[in-house]
């Protein structure tokens, strides 16, 4: 037993994996090993299967030239049917999206944008709130890699006729969708779906608790950016990024916390108390209260709308007394780093969170480019989570 464990930490260090992603990995159980130091009973067959994996695991890294080194081969690389929120990915998986994401960025600036990918598969964009950017770039995505793509809007399906979750979700499923692409108002509401179906789902943003593809768009839009001013290459390491806003109510603020620090960044969070989440800093994130404060010293700052649709009660004293203390003005920009970098993921509510001339800096602004890389990275995404199902060597056989 004690030489299995020394075995797994030393694996866990060579390939800079936590215990939780080798259990993930290994037996897809995250505590495994946590519960194997606590004195867990394990049969012989499973310590041979767990020396196996990492056998094939470390030999598929060396033998894997189109990796060079950087990622596990095949679905070692990802090993995850879902994408459900960042909090699921290592550092790793992140750079590894982004990464699938690049070629895209090249295709989409063609003047044919069309790959047959995905030809003969079904992606079904299950929207249950109001969506225009993330549900067209997902239809986007899907029709250039030249999938069926079916939009299924809330307002008109069966749900408005008191159908439940759970049953749409065995609908959809019986219908042999290749993946689902999803967006509820309920937090959890996208785990629960990609427990009923045998496909692959994507989660588009799930009451206030994820919307993973904006961060990764985001952090490409990002990584491209510093790019292009010849500062950084792959990861945020010793960057500073100030995210203001409605930070309680916000799944792409959560989803940027955990996506920003997993690559390097140093994430502060700026809001009113009244739209501060308690706990915050257990995130690893900074609380703010003074948005002067705040931007000092900042790289880069994400702006967030006020998410209106999802208060119940008054959070601010009026739109007017909130621009004046937590608007993005050109002056209040000079606090942050010369050359600070400004983002917001729409849609804007300009000369409330944000003045136009400061959205519309030609060399400060990054907004357009996060729509640019909306499509990429879902692209990649889609990619990604059907390679079993399109049986790509080294991602299992299809389903």
């Amino acid at each position: 037993m004690q030489n299995l464990l020394h075995e797994i930490e030393q694996f866990c260090l060579r390939n800079d994996i936590s215990e939780t992603r080798f259990g993930e990995l290994a037996l897809n159980d995250k505590p495994f090993v946590s519960q194997l130091k606590a004195g867990r009973d394990l049969r012989g067959s499973t310590a041979a299967k767990l020396r196996k994996f990492m056998a094939d695991f470390e030999a598929n890294a060396v033998t894997n030239p189109a990796g060079s080194g950087r990622f596990p081969a095949g679905a070692l690389a990802f090993p995850h049917r879902d994408l459900l929120g960042i909090a699921q990915l290592e550092r790793h998986e992140i750079l590894y999206v982004l990464d699938q994401a690049e070629p895209w960025v090249e295709l989409n600036r063609q003047p044919d944008k069309h790959a047959g990918l995905l030809s003969g598969l079904t992606i079904i964009n299950a929207f249950f709130e109001n969506s225009t950017r993330t549900l067209l770039s997902f239809e986007i995505a899907g029709k250039r890699l030249g999938a069926d793509v079916v939009n299924m809007h809330a307002a008109q399906s069966s749900v408005k006729k008191g159908e439940t979750l759970i049953d749409t979700a065995i609908t959809l499923n019986a219908m042999r969708a290749d993946a689902i692409v999803i967006r509820h108002g309920s937090s959890g509401a996208v785990d629960l779906i990609a427990s009923k179906v045998d496909c692959p789902v994507l989660n588009a943003g799930d009451g206030q608790h994820e919307h993973p593809t904006q961060a990764l768009l985001d952090a490409l839009a990002l990584r491209h950016a510093l790019r292009q001013r010849g500062e950084r290459s792959e990861d945020f390491t010793g960057l500073n990024v100030t995210i203001c806003g409605d930070i309680l109510h916000s799944r792409v603020a959560r989803s940027n916390i955990l996506c920003l620090q997993a690559l390097g960044a140093s994430v502060r969070v700026c809001a009113p108390p009244a739209l501060m989440p308690a706990g915050v800093e257990a995130m690893g994130a900074e609380p703010f209260h003074d948005f002067d404060a705040a931007l000092e010293g900042s790289d880069v700052v994400m702006m967030l709308r006020l998410q209106t649709e999802r208060m119940q009660g008054q959070f601010i004293p009026s739109a007017r007394e909130y621009h004046h203390l937590y608007g993005l003005t050109k002056t209040r920009l000079d606090c942050a780093a010369p050359d600070a970098l400004v983002m917001h993921p729409g849609p804007m509510n300009r000369g409330v969170e944000i003045d136009s001339e400061v959205a519309d800096l030609l060399d400060r602004s990054i907004i357009t480019r996060q729509v640019e890389m909306g499509v990429a990275v879902r692209m990649a995404c889609l990619d990604v989570l059907t390679r079993r199902r399109r049986g790509v060597e080294g991602w299992g056989g299809a389903a």
